[in-house]
């Protein structure tokens, strides 16, 4: 059986761990290994960084030779959007040829999924193609069309949460039949145990006045609410540091605003990294201020390091992650005062009330390992392997 997994990116987000754990589960837990070949297309060449990381057994496929991904416009919408017009054409009749001379069984689509949707018009295999939808989608005409048009080419869809599950049936645009909850497989303890006890060198500030927020800088992740939180925050705990864990367009627009609420000595930028958990193990707590996620991945972090979550409750993942509200703290989205409103109330929780929230988002995370993962996966791409008990991989 031949799996690939389509996933061409410009700037590196939570998709492309996901893509490889998913690949890795299958090798981890199929009984079929010998009888599999699983690959991971290099479009443009946005996977070389990634080859030293990936399991050897899982084949990179490369559809250019030349290194296209380092000149392509990166940053912003509109850059972004003419970045993936550019891979759409420039990988159209490499990835129909590639098709059509290996004869997957599957190609998993994660990004830039009109292009192998649109191929089935003309892809002479039996190549079923398995549409992997990230997050809440955006329903625009355009959208909406496409996929009605092609919605037969589909073979299955997954997404990640009940949230989004229940929007596509609600939508009525696939079969019904054909749409599955696939969480990702975000939680590697592997991973986790031998990056929890790296030494945080770079930083001198005690666990208990040190506050964290991951992700890119963009709009979607509202950083500049935190910050604007934090504020108001040091006047009645002056002790706090913000640690800013990510890169983005945004990065200028919140040091600036740092600077002009006169907090720029409390709020420290260190970038992209590649160990969040040494952050995290080392934290007072984590607030995830987002306008919209599907699910969160930093949430499942913090969850697994025993980190209490502040996040707010924007459509689609935190809320199903956090139980809404019995795994952490929900705050209205996008709200100011409720922010500080359920950041006093974590401060004022006794430890007993802050180790059973602790608790119960542990329990929940355990959907998001690579064992859950492939035990759903499994029955999508019929490897018709018998279930795992999750218990034999979650054990911390």
């Amino acid at each position: 059986m031949k799996i690939f997994y389509w996933s061409p990116f410009i700037v590196k987000v939570a998709t492309v761990s996901s893509v490889i754990k998913s690949a890795e589960s299958i090798l981890k837990y199929s009984k079929k290994q010998k009888n599999l070949k699983i690959g991971i297309i290099n479009a443009i060449g946005e996977w070389n960084d990634y080859k030293k990381l990936i399991n050897p057994k899982i084949q990179i496929i490369n559809l250019n030779k030349k290194n296209i991904f380092k000149y392509l416009p990166k940053g912003g919408f509109l850059k972004s959007r003419l970045s993936y017009i550019l891979i759409f054409f420039l990988t159209f009749f490499k990835l129909l040829n590639l098709i059509n001379k290996e004869r997957p069984d599957y190609v998993i689509v994660h990004l830039l999924t009109s292009l192998p949707i649109f191929l089935k018009l003309i892809i002479k295999s039996q190549t079923k193609i398995i549409l992997r939808i990230s997050g809440l989608p955006k329903l625009n005409f355009i959208r909406i069309i496409f996929w009605k048009l092609f919605s037969k080419k589909i073979y299955k869809i997954t997404c990640p949460t009940k949230t989004t599950f229940e929007y596509l049936i609600k939508m009525n645009i696939f079969d019904k039949n054909k749409i599955f909850v696939l969480r990702d497989p975000a939680i590697n303890l592997h991973e986790f145990s031998q990056k929890k006890n790296e030494k945080n060198d770079e930083l001198n500030i005690d666990k208990k006045n040190l506050i964290i927020g991951i992700g890119r800088l963009t709009r979607q992740k509202n950083f500049l609410l935190l910050i604007k939180a934090f504020k108001q925050i040091l006047i009645k705990y002056p002790n706090y540091y913000l640690i800013l864990l990510g890169e983005g367009e945004q990065k200028k627009l919140l040091a600036e605003e740092a600077c002009k609420l006169q907090i720029h000595n409390k709020v420290l930028f260190l970038g992209f990294q590649d160990n969040v958990y040494k952050y995290l193990l080392n934290s007072d707590c984590f607030i995830l201020p987002s306008l919209w996620e599907d699910p969160g991945f930093v949430i499942l972090e913090a969850a697994l390091c025993n980190t209490l979550i502040i996040s707010s409750d924007c459509p689609s993942g935190p809320g199903e992650i956090l139980s809404n509200g019995r795994n952490g703290l929900l705050f209205k989205n996008n709200n100011l005062s409720d922010l500080l409103n359920k950041f006093d109330e974590f401060k004022n929780l006794t430890d007993k009330e802050l180790n059973k929230k602790k608790v119960f988002a542990k329990k929940k995370i355990k959907m998001f390992t690579q064992l859950a993962h492939f035990n759903s996966l499994k029955d999508i791409i019929n490897l018709n392997e018998q279930k795992t008990s999750l218990n034999n991989e979650y054990s911390i």
